[in-house]
């Protein structure tokens, strides 16, 4: 990897920076879309990279239960079995020690899953975690690390995460010994819940090992609990390192994040949300479901760029066909891939032109004028300098 900062905003922490993988240049901050068994749901990968879309996500767990690593060895790994040709990051199945818990029991060897496909018992450790993702070839692989859900308190965190550092002990070994340090980069997670103590510990061991990894994810706080937890490991974690928090998706965490000094997020959100009807706009978003779109010819946004608005397909034929037909979930689901990309490029340029505050407050006002700011939102963007409130009169909820 070939990571270079190229602008930093000069009130927030948000950064503009250049990753250059075996497949491609990545420009931060990025969203990325998830991928899970190497298909985004309804969508060929041509179409994806046509979007402009330069990094994915894949699971580990599932492609190891489904195709398999014998096929994966065979066909030389995730990017040519799924047609895919630009920069790929897999995941280490450890949210799925959340997810599928009840299918699962922790040890400290790792993780023993039952199939949830045929109940057959798998094991997965940090050595076989990692050599799965050295079959799949992602150019960016996770640790193994120990999951609980963001609402969990008591031992159990303490527990889960000194065990995620041991656990990256044993996949460094696992990976630096594969020869593969070279093509694969290795990314640490840092946990400890909600707990700011716990967090800083894990943080100290993690930034011990900075020359060992190639770049940190910040793993257990997806859950839509305040941000604190994230702005403590950005302040902390390598400047010239990239900074991943993973499971964030929705447009206003996102920009908060990146406010915060994150560079790359991941979420299944904008393609779930597009199956269910669902279309992202800066307005807030579009239900289609609703009746009242049953006459209107107008495009979702006229003003983007994507396949599906810039056609011409109106809302009143994606009302009609929404959930039903295959072509409605495949319209939404261009549109919201598309449209993350345009938050995330539109930070980027903001970023580079030095108008980064003002373009968070833009966006904020169009989304949220009508219905009121989250109090979170106003909170995170405060403590990095950003007054959502000034000069407006928009109700806080």
């Amino acid at each position: 990897m070939q990571f270079e900062v190229i602008a930093k905003c000069h009130t927030t922490r948000a950064r503009v920076c250049r990753m250059k993988l075996a497949h491609g240049i990545t420009m931060l901050p990025t969203f990325m879309p998830v991928a899970t068994q190497a298909a985004i749901k309804g969508l060929t990968p041509q179409q994806v990279e046509s979007l402009g879309i330069t990094l994915i996500l894949n699971n580990t767990y599932h492609l190891n239960l489904r195709p398999g690593i014998k096929v994966l060895d065979e066909v030389g790994g995730a990017h040519k079995f799924q047609g895919w040709n630009r920069n790929l990051l897999t995941d280490s199945g450890g949210f799925q020690l959340v997810s599928l818990s009840k299918f699962t029991n922790i040890t400290e060897d790792g993780a023993l899953f039952a199939s949830p496909f045929n109940g057959e018992p798998t094991m997965l450790t940090p050595e076989e975690s990692i050599s799965i993702q050295h079959s799949i070839g992602a150019d960016i692989i996770m640790q193994l690390d120990d999951v609980v859900s963001s609402l969990t308190v008591g031992p159990r965190v303490g527990e889960a995460m000194h065990r995620s550092v041991r656990w990256l002990d044993r996949c460094i070994e696992q990976h630096e010994k594969s020869g593969r340090k070279d093509k694969q980069n290795l990314f640490a997670i840092v946990q400890g819940g909600l707990d700011p103590a716990l967090r800083d510990i894990c943080l100290d061991a993690m930034i011990e090992r900075k020359d060992q990894v190639t770049g940190y994810a910040i793993g257990g706080l997806s859950g839509g609990e305040e941000k604190g937890g994230i702005k403590q490991c950005a302040d902390r974690l390598p400047s010239d390192r990239p900074r991943y928090s993973m499971g964030v998706g929705f447009a206003e965490d996102l920009l908060v994040c990146v406010a915060l000094g994150v560079d790359m997020a991941d979420c299944v959100f904008p393609t779930r949300t597009a199956r269910f009807g669902v279309a992202l706009t800066f307005k807030g978003p579009l239900n289609l479901k609703l009746g009242k779109h049953t006459k209107s010819m107008e495009p979702i946004d006229k003003n983007c760029p994507c396949p599906t608005c810039a056609s011409g397909m109106s809302r009143a034929v994606l009302h009609h066909i929404v959930t039903i037909e295959t072509a409605g979930a495949h319209a939404l689901t261009i549109h919201n891939l598309v449209f993350q990309a345009r938050v995330m490029g539109g930070a980027r340029d903001a970023i580079l032109e030095g108008r980064f505050p003002e373009y968070l407050k833009s966006f904020f006002f169009d989304y949220f004028g009508d219905t009121g700011y989250p109090e979170w939102c106003v909170n995170a963007l405060r403590s990095v300098g950003v007054d959502l409130m000034q000069g407006v009169d928009v109700p806080v909820s």
